[in-house]
């Protein structure tokens, strides 16, 4: 079989990948316009696997060019025989590949890649893998300052705690974690036969927005992060008894929260209140 007859055959999906590949151009056509990308942005999709959404992606983008001039972005791929496949039908001009684990990748390059002009920050996008979605949002969250936004598709059942607020009973770590630093958009759901294989699960959209210098930041991050794992540990109980290594006595008064409450009803305030304390 020849290089080009390797790349046009079928690929079949990796499940140590996490591999589901959106195929529904009705709900692809959604993810782009809620991105709306434009040329001038620097655009890097995570997992583009057969491109199906890099391609609208670039065609979005090459409808506010100058006439002649032609769009460009970033994807990050980490299955080789799929980076082969995009180096096949995209110029080095037109889609940067950069083969990695997205859980390795410095995004920071890119931003520097970027320079310094009002869209030199990275706007985000992709179909995670489910697996490992969690993890590769947390490892963003290193690079919060160069980043202008996110927009992903995962887990219906992850974007319900994402986006989970005070009092409900999705909210937990990932919740509290996430929502300190952005904010968090649920936009739209994705039904299991818009992909192939089709999953068991359903899907969603979410959006992540950088707060920036609009949130309360903790004197001490790994503090915090320590603070808020310990409350939803033990999530059943009340924050008097989960958090009892952390305030005591009328500490809880002092901080306006109530003892009894339990840790989904605290706001990422007051986490942010108990970890500064006595600091």
């Amino acid at each position: 079989m020849s290089e080009r007859d390797k790349h046009a055959a079928p690929h079949r999906a990796r499940k140590r990948f996490g591999q589901n590949f959106l195929v529904d151009r009705h709900y692809i056509q959604r993810i782009v316009d809620a991105i709306d990308p434009r040329p001038d942005q620097r655009i890097v999709e995570i997992g583009p696997g057969q491109a199906a959404l890099t391609r609208e992606l670039l065609t979005a983008m090459d409808a506010h060019c100058a006439s002649g001039e032609s769009a460009s972005l970033d994807v990050v791929e980490i299955d080789r025989d799929l980076v082969a496949r995009l180096a096949a039908e995209f110029s080095p001009e037109r889609l940067r590949v950069h083969e990695a684990d997205a859980l390795e990748f410095d995004f920071s390059t890119l931003a520097s890649a970027a320079g310094d002009g009002p869209n030199a920050k990275l706007r985000v996008v992709g179909n995670l893998p489910y697996n490992i979605s969690t993890p590769i949002l947390f490892r963003l969250c290193d690079f919060e300052q160069q980043i202008s936004d996110m927009t992903f598709m995962l887990q219906k059942e992850v974007v319900d705690r994402m986006a989970a607020r005070e009092g409900d009973g999705e909210r937990g770590r990932l919740s509290v974690m996430l929502q300190y630093r952005y904010r968090v958009e649920k936009c739209f759901d994705v039904p299991p036969g818009a992909f192939r294989p089709i999953p068991a699960v359903d899907s969603s959209i979410v959006r992540l927005t950088p707060l920036a210098s609009a949130r309360l930041r903790p004197r001490d991050e790994t503090r915090f992060a320590q603070l808020v794992t310990a409350a939803f540990t033990q999530r059943r109980k009340m924050v008097r008894k989960s958090l009892a290594a952390w305030v005591s006595g009328e500490a809880w008064h002092q901080l306006g929260i109530d003892p009894e409450a339990r840790a989904e009803t605290l706001s990422c305030d007051d986490f942010v209140a108990i970890a500064d304390l006595r600091l």
